[in-house]
């Protein structure tokens, strides 16, 4: 069903007060409030809605802001429904108009409205960060003609995969699903393998690496155990119980038929779409997750492109998915694209691509001042890493990946939209006294005064 009416009637509000006469005008989440264009959301998130009966659905609104605090302050779902009800400049970014002292929402309310946005949707919300920069002035049009690409790792929410862990998990679930469904197996070692793996993490730790190597052999055998006997065993088995085992057994065939040098290796159980990625770090030779292609403007360092790009592609064949993504979002197409070396031999038709170390047509000042930034997208991926949830995707699923990044685009852009209206209210202050002398001796406004008001 539709989104809930937000009207409340005038006997419910009778003896309350409304969030703005409890609130600071002057705070920046009331500011970046009123900047918003909150229709969008709910314009666009509308047709979302095909069935008319059911629970009356969250405001857009509320959801949206939800999303834009989570990632913003590096929130859980969790965390960020229970401040929403502490925080009263929470409720009226979100909205309200009085203050509530319950949940808004049920904390996994959010993983549905993910999930039934996708990612056009969340795209959405990073577009209208990029709108609110260009109405308000914090990036200019001629910056978004200039952007700045590069490429990291998002991590998944993965324990360090090893063969031993990897087959130890494999026994359980399939011996859990074969219990659910009633298949009764010849042994499961329910036992042993717990007992095997706890060896072959002291045989690790004492560094003797071929009893290790022996009970990991073992773990395998009882994984392969387990696999042909469930396989006998649903051969006359109900289409549904046949289902239900389809892909557990499948990660367990690909798990026993992969070797050291293999390609596509499954590192995880519950996130087979993880993939392996080696970007050169001494502290961080092999990082586990999805490569994500971010793009942000030379001069601010505003994102205005983010986006997964599965199968560890070529850095340099995922820059003209980026900047189509770049141009959608902003409105404007880019010309020129400052990137590192790792995108040799890329070209795109009409934009100018420079890389770093280049000498051959950096000819003028301009070129070789916005190259030497080229770096400072580096620092940007790092914010969004530590003070945004990059650093470990706790979503699931490819969708999980791909959603995770462009939302911590979007919180990254709003921690800028509240860094610069923060400044401009403090140079405001600063500059008021002045404002006011000039304007009771009747002289004209400093030209840059007049800008700040």
């Amino acid at each position: 069903m539709g989104p809930r009416d937000e009207r409340h009637t005038p006997q419910d509000d009778l003896f309350r007060s409304e969030l703005v006469n409890l609130i600071d005008p002057r705070h920046p989440l009331v500011k970046l409030a009123d900047r918003i264009d909150w229709s969008v959301f709910e314009r666009e998130w509308s047709e979302l809605f095909a069935s008319p009966t059911g629970r009356p659905a969250a405001p857009p609104r509320l959801i949206a802001g939800l999303l834009y605090l989570q990632h913003a302050y590096n929130l859980s779902d969790e965390a960020v429904v229970e401040r929403w009800v502490e925080n009263v400049y929470y409720q009226h970014f979100c909205g309200e108009k009085y203050f509530q002292h319950e949940f808004p929402i049920d904390p996994s309310s959010l993983t549905r409205w993910r999930q039934r946005i996708g990612e056009e949707g969340v795209e959405l919300l990073l577009a209208e960060t990029v709108e609110v920069a260009k109405r308000d002035g914090v990036v200019k049009r001629q910056s978004l003609e200039r952007v700045t690409v590069d490429t990291t790792v998002q991590e998944k929410a993965i324990t360090y995969p090893t063969d031993a862990k990897l087959y130890a998990r494999g026994i359980r679930n399939l011996t859990k699903l074969a219990q659910q469904h009633g298949v009764p197996l010849r042994q499961s070692y329910a036992r042993k393998a717990p007992e095997a793996l706890l060896m072959v993490n002291r045989y690790a730790k004492a560094r003797q690496m071929k009893r290790k190597r022996r009970m990991t052999k073992r773990l395998k055998t009882y994984l392969g155990r387990v696999t042909r006997d469930i396989d006998r065993k649903i051969e006359d088995a109900p289409e549904a119980t046949q289902a239900a085992f389809q892909e557990p057994l499948h990660r367990a065939n690909r798990l026993l038929s992969q070797t050291r040098k293999s390609k596509n290796k499954l590192l995880s159980w519950h996130a087979p779409e993880v993939e392996v990625i080696g970007k050169g770090k001494v502290a961080k030779p092999w990082e586990f997750g999805v490569k994500v292609s971010v793009a942000v403007t030379n001069k601010e360092s505003f994102v205005v492109g983010c986006r997964s790009m599965p199968n560890n592609p070529f850095d340099g064949h995922t820059l003209a998915e980026t900047l189509e993504q770049t141009e959608i979002l902003s409105g404007v197409a880019p010309k020129r694209c400052y990137v590192d070396r790792g995108y040799k031999g890329a070209a795109i038709p009409g934009v100018q691509i420079f890389r770093s170390g280049q000498k051959r047509g950096v000819n003028t000042r301009t070129l070789k001042r916005e190259l030497k930034r080229r770096s400072a997208v580096e620092a940007v991926i790092g914010h969004m890493k530590t003070d945004g949830r990059m650093d470990r995707c706790r979503l699931k699923g490819a969708l999980g990946d791909a959603l995770n990044a462009v939302l911590v685009a979007a919180g990254h852009n709003i921690r800028l939209l509240l860094r610069a209206m923060a400044i401009l209210l403090r140079e405001l202050l600063r500059r008021l006294p002045a404002m006011i002398g000039a304007g009771i001796q009747g002289q004209d406004f400093d030209p840059s005064m007049r800008a700040v008001a």
